[in-house]
């Protein structure tokens, strides 16, 4: 069944570029016997897979070298990560790099970097062994849109213009090409094209120019890149995060996102994997409309879950205005879908790798969170389209404004990520900054928010009275909390109006109810105060006990809730 729906998707992309003859010397049919091969000899670790595993998750994001040197250092830290509660580990950058772009500039898809392995890639092997004997998923990043231009393929391109892996790339004469597609890093690159002076041809590129954009025209580099994700799986891991995937495919005329056969080659992807086990995590990183994100579920049949983009400022607007009318209305059904396929689920981050992203709002909102947060001009990414800051920093180090945003982004919907160090309340790192900029020679913010662990400062940290702690201990807690409500997970969301005694709404406080029809019985209800004044109000639900969640008093007086400032309630 998976081979025929592989053949429909090969010719669906290929069909009307090539003659049926020619088509067939590309190797599907080696490829196809390649995958059942595959399949004969995986072995799972768990015995019992469950095929949504990742709607349960909490997912803790890092950089391996950042957060503890090398893979070993990862092993060693695995009882941390066990402790605060981590159930699924997504890895940044791994595989082998020049390292001018964090990592994703890829020069060996086949292959984790010597500094993260010492030279024995059989440490990945004990790691994977380890995380999944403590139950943890492991994923990693992988840039299926472009490569490093160290990679084999494109040294072979520059080197030999008669070279197979030639056609690997998108060549012009010209810049005259693809002109409808934007630039993507504004203020850090001028032009989708970069020339090459051993060929005399420009090459394409969405991102930096050090990473060339592969040809997914040619069907080989469908093939390859399909091996790889096949031969990772085999290998034990349990998802990707792919990342850029809306550019993959380009064609003349128009802005080269989004298109149709880019689906059909995450399709095509999505199947060989199911082919293998139907577990395999594909997360889609788009930072499109939601309208837009939505279309990488397919009929769940293309990536099995996504970020939610446009969220993410908006609760750092509703945050800067006190109000709840941003995050209500990013997710209401006008600007999100509400249907997505039973097997699909939305990613929710406060912060991540790179910037607080100001993409996907309106240049007012943009204007707005961007004037309320920005107090450093070097937090400036891509003219104002982002903001190089931790969550520590961009709160002022206010473990109040910090704790309810992490209230909202666990509790309103899909997965949570926590991106490393924000657990203790990492700062924005200036040495690191300097330190990449003088490696790199590019002058990327993003380095803010990057930067290494010192864990024997961290931990005297967390024996203290202090602001990492107090961070610490209340992400274990609300872990804790999440991890037993798995209707945060699966739930449907309900946004609840709130009133004072004279039936005014209070616009101040953020509430929603989440539900599962299956079992109201575990119905979870938050309520929170995104403003910094003590708000009395009338409670959305009847409240019959004392204590929340959380551990924290309810303060109701008959019929009146009394909310001091920042506070949040999980009833």
């Amino acid at each position: 069944m998976k081979s025929r729906l592989l053949e429909q998707l090969w010719n669906e992309l290929y069909l009307d570029l090539y003659n049926k003859d020619s088509l067939d010397t590309f190797g599907l049919q080696q490829f196809l016997d390649f995958l059942k091969q595959a399949k004969q000899t995986y072995t799972p670790f768990f015995n019992e897979p469950s095929l949504d595993w990742y709607k349960d998750a909490v997912v803790y994001s890092l950089y391996v070298d950042l957060f503890n040197k090398n893979i070993q250092g990862l092993i060693e830290k695995l009882d941390y990560l066990e402790t605060l509660g981590i159930t699924c580990l997504w890895l940044l950058p791994i595989l082998e790099s020049p390292m001018k772009d964090a990592g994703f500039d890829i020069s060996d898809y086949t292959k984790i970097r010597d500094s993260l392995t010492g030279g024995d890639e059989d440490v990945f092997d004990d790691f994977l062994l380890e995380a999944h004997k403590r139950g943890m998923r492991v994923i990693f990043d992988i840039a299926l849109n472009h490569c490093s231009i160290e990679h084999p393929w494109f040294q072979e391109a520059i080197s030999d213009k008669n070279s197979s892996k030639r056609d690997y790339f998108i060549w012009s004469d010209s810049q005259d090409k693809y002109k409808e597609a934007r630039i993507i890093f504004k203020g850090l690159c001028t032009s989708n094209w970069e020339w090459e002076s051993n060929t005399e041809q420009y090459y394409f590129h969405r991102f930096f120019a050090i990473q060339p954009d592969l040809n997914y025209r040619n069907p080989r580099v469908l093939l390859e890149m399909t091996k790889v994700l096949v031969n990772w799986k085999l290998r034990g891991l349990d998802g990707f995060r792919a990342d850029a995937i809306p550019y993959i495919w380009k064609e003349e005329g128009t802005n080269c996102e989004n298109l149709p056969k880019t689906h059909t080659v995450v399709k095509f992807f999505r199947a060989a994997l199911d082919f293998i086990e139907e577990d395999t995590l594909l997360l889609a990183e788009a930072c499109q409309p939601p309208k837009k994100v939505v279309e990488y579920f397919g009929d769940g049949d293309e990536c099995n879950a996504a970020y939610h983009f446009p969220v993410m400022p908006r609760i750092y607007r509703s945050l800067a205005e006190q109000s709840n009318e941003a995050v209500q209305m990013a997710l209401s059904p006008d600007f999100t879908p509400q249907d997505i396929p039973d097997n699909c689920q939305w990613m929710m981050f406060l912060r991540c790798h790179d910037e607080l992203t100001l993409e996907m709002v309106t240049p007012e909102e943009r204007k707005t969170v961007f004037d309320f947060y920005v107090k450093d001009p070097l937090w400036n990414f891509r003219e104002g389209e982002g903001i190089s800051a931790r969550l520590a920093t961009l709160f002022e180090e206010n473990p109040k404004r910090i704790k309810l945003a992490y209230s909202i982004m666990f509790s309103l919907l899909g997965t949570p990520i926590v991106f490393y160090g924000d657990e203790f309340a990492k700062t924005n790192d200036m040495n690191f900054y300097t330190e990449q900029v003088e490696l790199t020679k590019i002058k990327d913010s993003r380095y803010l928010v990057r930067g290494r662990i010192n864990w024997d400062e961290v931990e005297d940290k967390l024996k203290g009275d202090n602001l990492a702690s107090d961070i610490y201990t209340f992400m274990r807690m609300i872990i804790a909390a999440r991890k037993a409500h798995p209707v945060l997970g699966r739930g449907s969301l309900e946004f609840l109006s709130v009133k004072d005694s004279e039936g005014k709404a209070r616009t101040q406080v953020l509430a929603y109810n989440r539900s599962m029809e299956d079992d109201r019985e575990k119905n979870v209800t938050i309520i929170q105060n995104l403003s910094d004044q003590q708000i009395r109000t009338i409670p959305p639900v009847t409240i019959s006990k004392n204590m929340d969640l959380l551990g924290t008093t309810i303060k109701i007086n008959e019929e009146t809730l009394t909310l001091a400032p920042y506070e949040f309630l999980w009833i």
